[in-house]
């Protein structure tokens, strides 16, 4: 492997082993309801993140959620959600997790969300509860790497481009014409040369959890590189889609959510439905995917990848082989995967081989993936910071 690959690799592993990364989920939701027509007969595998749309997959109507995820700390940050919903009324709830920050988060913790939590999730809010304290700087939502970066970008735009009251019409703005007009007067500002710098730094994308190689997916499928391809998916967001209801990009921009902005499990009324029992559909293991899957023999009916089978591609080939071999041991009848990925194509997962009835088979002849439909949901995506979406049901 060349030093600097080697380097950057190694930049990556240590944020991710040491940190909490993901405070809120960066996926949307919307095309994966749409992809995978959830019922009650549905066991979903998805990878945690921040446990967003763990909740919101329960609300879609999934039977049971497991939630797994190999960062103990992206764990604790779903648990503590399940903690709030089966311990707060919902005022509390919505100040914690919609505004990032509540008061006496230490005597709610202590008296209504502790009991609820495991050992080690237990272990890491007791020393971290204090960061959904009203006295802090910075909400819950500017905190973790991608908040981190998230808060840098915000002080970046407001003193150095001063781009804030930019940014405040573009979130009001009534129309995609408005929105357009604004960002094309905000656009040469914004892409400064010093943002364009950053945005090439290996430390830079490893906050935002985009690992050595994925960016090389993104280099690879994508003209101008990974500068030009958030440039262009930052265009997309703000003058080709509405951001009237983009909880997404509102939470990094402004640290908190509304009540008419937010992730589903944020509003009332799916609040009230998760207390009422489907807060108890959702389980959380520390584990990998292939390690879950091999200790747990269940039948799974949809998994949800997020943008997982890059992190695997390239050097780690072997450990994406292992892993489809698993997810083709545990799929039931009729399962579907779906997955991101910050390249235009995923043909690494199609070479993936595996062993099925006593001979090798490359993963690619197992599946049937719907192009049409991923193709049309991935244009809506609100967060649109993929290259493609894949879906994809498992014929063996």
């Amino acid at each position: 492997m060349p030093t600097a690959e080697w380097l950057s690799q190694c930049v990556f592993q240590f944020i991710h082993r040491h940190n909490l990364v993901y405070n809120t989920c960066w996926e949307d939701p919307r095309l994966d309801r749409a992809a995978l027509r959830l019922g009650p007969e549905d066991r979903v595998l998805v990878i945690t993140s921040a446990g967003c749309n763990a909740l919101d997959y329960v609300l879609a109507g999934a039977g049971e959620v497991i939630a797994v995820d190999i960062n103990p700390r992206q764990n604790a940050l779903l648990e503590l959600k399940l903690a709030g919903i089966r311990g707060l009324a919902y005022p509390d709830f919505f100040s914690m997790f919609g505004r990032g920050r509540v008061d006496n988060a230490g005597r709610i913790y202590a008296e209504r969300l502790r009991s609820w939590l495991s050992p080690p999730a237990r272990a890491y809010w007791d020393r971290r509860i204090g960061l959904f304290e009203p006295g802090n700087l910075r909400p819950f939502y500017y905190r973790g790497t991608s908040g981190t970066f998230a808060l840098a970008m915000s002080l970046y735009m407001k003193r150095v481009a001063r781009l804030r009251p930019w940014l405040d019409a573009l979130l009001a703005a009534a129309s995609l014409d408005e929105q357009r007009q604004i960002y094309e007067r905000m656009h040469d500002r914004f892409w400064s040369r010093g943002a364009r710098f950053f945005m090439r730094r290996d430390f830079v994308l490893a906050m935002l959890g985009v690992p050595p190689q994925q960016r090389r997916q993104v280099e690879a499928d994508y003209p101008g590189g990974i500068v030009q391809f958030v440039h262009d998916c930052v265009e997309a967001v703000f003058s080709r889609l509405p951001l009237a209801d983009n909880y997404f990009w509102r939470v990094y921009l402004t640290g908190t959510y509304t009540r008419d902005c937010c992730p589903e499990y944020l509003k009332a009324e799916n609040f009230v439905a998760l207390k009422a029992g489907l807060v108890d559909r959702v389980q959380v293991h520390t584990d990998t995917v292939h390690g879950f899957l091999e200790k747990h023999d269940l039948p799974i009916s949809r998994f949800v990848l997020l943008d997982h089978m890059d992190w695997l591609s390239g050097d780690l080939g072997p450990c994406l082989d292992a892993e489809w071999q698993w997810i083709v041991r545990r799929a039931a009848p009729g399962a579907r995967a779906i997955w991101r990925s910050g390249g235009l194509r995923t043909d690494f997962v199609d070479r993936a081989r595996i062993v099925v009835g006593g001979r090798y088979r490359e993963v690619g002849e197992l599946l049937r993936y719907d192009r049409p439909l991923a193709e049309s949901l991935h244009a809506k995506c609100r967060v649109h910071t993929y290259g493609s979406f894949h879906i994809a049901d498992l014929t063996a």
